[in-house]
């Protein structure tokens, strides 16, 4: 092989490989393994086959999933380590949430919590919840939809990965039956006002509040959270109805 072969290779190769770059979708998450406790490893494999529900590009029934049709679906978006999800679970229990999560361990966690507490209405899916969106939920199927904490990403060259974005909005709108909520909170006020501002531009939604909505009952006060407050650290819940 001549030393311009190679060079016209090695360019070809850098050229297709900055191509599919640009094709990737962003993610707004960094996938993590972590390490799996014993107890998080062990109700992964009790648990998923009860309530864990596998993606697949095909539209789900809810009412089937949970097998009741006189409740109320939520989504719950990037539940963490799964602590206030169970906590409202448990607070709700009229409600079924829909609980989506990357991170192993996370999964482990709340379905840990979800055997402990002996909770019915909570099925996970670990996938990117865009995907889920598009392909596995019907239009006006969800009755609310709570994104607590997301990432902030909050280095200028990062804003992109962050998760509310207009096109992002306009998604879940189209999945919220009309008088739905969504409901986000942050600890991040640069991020608290980019949210409010991408939620008050979607002609879709109406906000409760003037500007930020005080803390609904449901959602419980984390560790967290307390810590910061105590510290003098800010919290900002936005909640938003679909007109």
């Amino acid at each position: 092989m001549t030393e311009n072969t190679k060079t016209q290779q090695e360019n070809s190769l850098e050229a297709s490989s900055d191509e599919a770059l640009k094709k990737r979708s962003i993610r707004s998450f960094v996938l993590r393994q972590g390490r799996l406790t014993k107890g998080q490893a062990r109700a992964l494999e009790t648990g998923l086959p009860q309530f864990g529900i596998s993606y697949s590009p095909e539209i789900i029934d809810l009412n089937a999933k949970f097998n009741r049709t006189d409740s109320k679906k939520i989504l719950e978006i990037g539940f963490g380590m799964g602590e206030t999800t169970a906590k409202i679970a448990q607070t709700l229990p009229d409600y079924d949430f829909l609980a989506a999560e990357v991170h192993t361990p996370g999964v482990g966690a709340l379905l840990k919590l979800i055997e402990e507490s002996a909770l019915t209405n909570i099925r996970i899916i670990q996938h990117d919840v865009v995907e889920v969106l598009q392909n596995m939920l019907t239009d006006a199927s969800l009755d609310g939809v709570h994104i607590f904490f997301p990432d902030p990403w909050h280095k200028t060259r990062h804003h992109k990965r962050r998760l509310i974005q207009a096109g992002f909005v306009k998604l879940l709108c189209s999945k919220l039956k009309v008088g739905g909520y969504l409901h986000v909170a942050t600890d991040w006020q640069e991020y608290a006002e980019w949210v409010l501002e991408v939620l008050n531009a979607e002609p879709q939604l109406q906000n409760i509040a003037e500007n930020y909505a005080e803390k609904p009952s449901y959602r419980p006060l984390t560790k967290f959270e307390n810590r910061g407050i105590k510290l003098g650290h800010g919290v900002w819940d936005m909640v938003f109805t679909r007109r």
